[in-house]
């Protein structure tokens, strides 16, 4: 128990132990505000937590959870905002597991005091109307609460560039041809940057992870989303992108609150699918809302499920509406976790005019699918990208992945790309001049010792789609780091807007990136060496960006050459599909093993079209015994805890091996005595169907003969 007006607490001078709990209670007195700095944090990320309560029990309002290495992304930036309490308390809770453990914590803290010391740009002045509150009164050209944002630097390169608006918001107005915080960068720059906007009004109930968000005009509208307490919480909210107003939107009835679920627009409604509901016994859903932005009102469809198929109730999935080349208007559900079926690797398909769902056979490589990834649609190449996400790994183990693929949804093909080389689960994408463009998500991956991995990251990636490969872009440059993860972007006018996410605490801000504009690139070789995090073409005597470029048929991308990849490289690749569905140069060389395009291969297969599928390929990614169960040709084995193929010879030729059974189906028409007879004779009975599998494959076969 704490009581003194300020003091620290810490896990003592060395590494903290394992499987430690402590709890400090820091008693002020009712209504007092009280401020926690976190001077040093490292702890093991997603196992050893650091819980702060507003108040003096655990009942409380959890408000923070620390977890992980807190350490600047710039020299003299502030990592994590101070901790705010306002009941004149505060409980602390630590936990660590039996896993690794780090050096700990330094906490200050202090009752009544200015937020950050006015970081040492104003002073603390008392409050007239409240005597016993403090605040800061910032010095020129700084401003915020903490007097920690700078603004107007250098004037504005006034008169020329612009001028500081010192009465108003306290920033830069520039003047029509200049852009950026200080007005520095013409308009159009060939240079990015970010922006903080002054977002109004400013409420900590907006704060929210997992949620998702879509554009419609000039509005993001945000829709459900995780937080640590539900009752001031609101489901629906728009962001007003020119004027940086949030609007709270009133529904009387709707869904459940949720996390981890898609939203995906058409026309005038958002349709959200899935997620993890909010509630006591609240599980994994497949309900299907749309929201109508026009009545502003919410109903729920329940689809038809097409060819003895079924709808998957997922989590951490990815959802985009496309119109297909037959017209069809399709919501593409892309992997999620399922509570029955574990990391699921299958796409959903549901069809708006019919209100139909179906699950269907795809093609290619033989992909992974996981949890926490991201994913973009672009209409230029009728693909979406997904890269990502946390998943169920060979050897019954589990981690992130950097992959990425390419799902073509005319054909339903899976193709495997580059991969990024930082795996992450829980970060965002958009796609911005043929870039798709990578911000933060959770990066640790450490098992038994620290390699320095954040929970919460600022790491900024750009694919290219025309060339297949990354660059790394430089992280945002603010006067405070925007780590995150659980946050979610959008494109307008060929900016991004990321909005929300969880870094120890709920996050309620907007972060903007503005791109460099491809028409500020006056020479062709300029034009076409643009790049990273941007797509540029050479019309003639200007340059264009990727997708005006695409629509006046310039598409002459400049790439530097591929080379194949090394052996060792294409070994990862278990199965025909995955090694030759691949733009990595690898080929399957002799009907067992990927190798590099450019080694000798006596019987070598570089297209995928050309594979045989065998069922031990489909089998072992198949991480859950239910989604195991569901192959007609896969065994679940207890003892290993590994999905594989059922022995094709077990039941002998013209037989099939369903479950525990051996089938066959007799073609011709026959009478009941005849029809016995001829299982005798095979050293067989009529089969009575037990089981959904065996039912699945009399349907099925039934349906083949029915064709033929």
């Amino acid at each position: 128990r704490l009581t003194e007006p300020s003091g620290y607490l810490t896990d003592g001078p060395i590494n903290y132990k394992y499987k430690t709990k402590c709890t400090w209670l820091i008693e002020g007195y009712p209504n007092a505000i009280l401020r926690l700095r976190f001077n040093h944090f490292a702890t093991e990320c997603s196992w050893d937590h650091m819980y702060v309560y507003d108040g003096d029990s655990i009942y409380a309002p959890l408000i923070a959870v620390f977890s992980g290495l807190i350490v600047p992304e710039v020299r003299g930036n502030e990592t994590v905002p101070e901790v705010v309490t306002t009941s004149g308390y505060a409980l602390l809770h630590f936990f660590s597991d039996a896993a690794y453990n780090l050096t700990g914590f330094n906490i200050f803290y202090s009752i009544n005091s200015c937020p950050n010391n006015c970081s040492e740009h104003g002073k603390c002045t008392t409050s007239v109307s409240v005597p016993s509150r403090v605040y800061c009164e910032c010095d020129k050209y700084w401003k915020g609460e903490a007097c920690d944002i700078p603004y107007c630097k250098a004037n504005c390169g006034s008169p020329d560039h612009g001028y500081c608006d010192l009465t108003g918001e306290k920033l830069c107005v520039c003047n029509d041809s200049w852009q950026g915080p200080d007005c520095s960068l013409n308009v159009p720059s060939t240079e990015s940057y970010w922006i903080l906007p002054n977002v109004k009004p400013f409420s900590p109930s907006v704060g929210r992870a997992s949620h998702k968000a879509v554009l419609h005009g000039k509005f993001m509208w945000v829709i459900g989303g995780y937080t640590f307490n539900y009752s001031s919480f609101q489901m629906v909210l728009n962001y007003n992108l020119e004027s940086s107003i949030w609007n709270v939107v009133p529904v009387s009835k709707g869904p459940l609150q949720r996390y981890g679920h898609t939203l995906a627009l058409y026309q005038e409604d958002i349709y959200m699918y899935g997620g993890k509901i909010e509630t006591n016994n609240g599980n994994v859903t497949d309900e299907l809302w749309i929201f109508n932005i026009h009545s502003q009102t919410w109903s729920t469809r329940t689809p038809a499920v097409l060819v003895h198929g079924q709808q998957y109730a997922v989590e951490g999935h990815s959802a985009h509406i496309v119109e297909l080349d037959s017209r069809d208007v399709v919501m593409i559900i892309i992997f999620g976790y399922s509570a029955i079926y574990g990391y699921t690797s299958i796409v959903q398909e549901y069809y708006i005019r019919s209100n139909s769902w179906l699950v269907p056979e795809t093609k290619g490589a033989i992909v992974q699918g996981g949890y926490g990834h991201t994913s973009v649609y672009d209409e230029l190449t009728k693909s979406v990208y997904v890269h990502g996400g946390y998943k169920a790994l060979p050897g019954n183990k589990y981690g992130l992945v950097d992959d990425l693929y390419r799902y073509e949804v005319n054909t339903r093909t899976w193709t495997i790309l580059k991969e990024s080389g930082f795996a992450r689960y829980l970060h965002s994408a958009v796609l911005i001049n043929g870039a798709m463009l990578i911000f933060g998500g959770n990066t640790h991956n450490d098992t038994s010792l620290s390699n320095g991995a954040k929970c919460f990251s600022a790491d900024f990636l750009a694919y290219d789609i025309a060339c297949d490969e990354w660059k790394i872009l430089p992280k945002p440059n603010l006067h405070r780091d925007v780590n995150r993860f659980g946050h979610t972007a959008v494109v307008s006018n060929g900016s991004m807007y990321i909005f929300g996410g969880f870094s120890s605490v709920l996050l309620n801000d907007i972060l903007v990136y503005k791109p460099p504009n491809c028409e500020a690139f006056r020479d062709e070789e300029l034009c076409k060496n643009a790049r990273p995090g941007i797509r540029c073409l050479w019309n003639k005597k200007h340059c264009e960006s990727w997708e005006s470029g695409h629509a006046n048929n310039i598409l002459r991308a400049k790439c530097p050459k591929k080379t194949a990849a090394a052996d060792d490289r294409c070994y990862r690749y278990a199965d025909c599909a995955s090694c030759t569905a691949n733009t990595n140069g690898c080929q399957w060389c002799d009907d067992k093993k990927c190798i590099s395009a450019n080694s000798n291969c006596s019987m070598s297969v570089k297209n995928y079209t050309k594979c045989h599928v065998r069922n031990e390929q489909i089998c072992n990614k198949l991480t859950s015994c239910k989604s195991c169960s569901l192959h007609l040709n896969c065994q679940w084995d207890q003892r290993q805890q590994e999905c594989q193929a059922l022995p094709a010879h077990l039941c002998g030729e013209g037989w099939s091996h369903i479950g525990d059974a051996c089938l066959r189906i007799n073609s011709s028409r026959e009478s009941y005595d005849n029809a016995k007879l001829y299982c005798y004779n095979l050293s067989g009975n009529l089969a009575s169907l037990t089981t959904s599998k065996e039912v699945e494959f009399v349907l099925d076969e039934i349906q083949k003969y029915t064709l033929q």
